[in-house]
């Protein structure tokens, strides 16, 4: 059996960074992927969007909250995780997530400067997630 996920996409929020009670560092974003959907009436593929939630654990985690912003190009490697968990409301909700095992950022900090190299990769950072505990 085997469970990857490969996503490039752009972010839709700052990563938001968060520490469990045991004082390992968490964080949680999302990440608008495109797609090419369907034919319409009138014979063009309709462009479709995906948003996929992304949970980083430990270093990863760290690096995701200092250097990612909203609008960023990321490429995102990991495995699928679907959990269950108690909503507001008192209803059993199921999430499907993507949990990182490496992150490459894309593209450029800003496009006026050029781009620089070693500073700000996540590249070859693993996760080492295995924690149960999720502080939101």
């Amino acid at each position: 059996m085997y469970n990857k996920a490969f996503l490039i996409g752009n972010l839709t929020r700052d990563p938001e960074l968060r520490y469990t009670t045991s004082g390992i560092p968490v964080a949680r974003f999302a990440v608008a992927v495109n797609r090419i959907g369907k034919k319409n009436d009138s014979g063009e593929r309709n462009q479709e969007v995906d948003f996929i939630n992304i949970v980083a654990w430990r270093r990863l985690a760290e690096i995701c909250g200092e250097y990612l912003k909203k609008g960023r190009p990321v490429a995102i490697e990991g495995r699928l995780q679907i959990r269950e968990f108690q909503g507001k409301d008192g209803q059993m909700r199921t999430m499907t997530e993507v949990v990182a095992d490496n992150m490459q950022m894309l593209g450029r900090k800003d496009a006026a400067a050029p781009p620089q190299e070693g500073k700000g990769r996540g590249e070859g950072l693993g996760s080492d997630e295995g924690e149960s505990e999720i502080p939101f």
